[in-house]
């Protein structure tokens, strides 16, 4: 059963995350021939002050 975390900054709009949803979906199922059942997605959403990238803090709490 492939498992997958996908980690994010909050804020994406609800249909967007759904579309990731089913394309990760399609690409686990095609590049593992996983039945599509088995395949388990995480989001985590984290603000964007909990996240930093090259040194720098992508936001700043509200």
């Amino acid at each position: 059963m492939p498992i997958i975390e996908i980690t994010m900054i909050e804020g994406r709009p609800f249909e967007k995350k759904k579309r990731m949803v089913k394309e990760v979906t399609d690409a686990i199922v095609a590049s593992l021939d996983a039945p599509r059942e088995a395949v388990r997605i995480i989001i985590r959403e984290v603000p964007a002050w909990h996240f930093a990238a090259a040194g720098v803090v992508k936001g700043e709490p509200q």
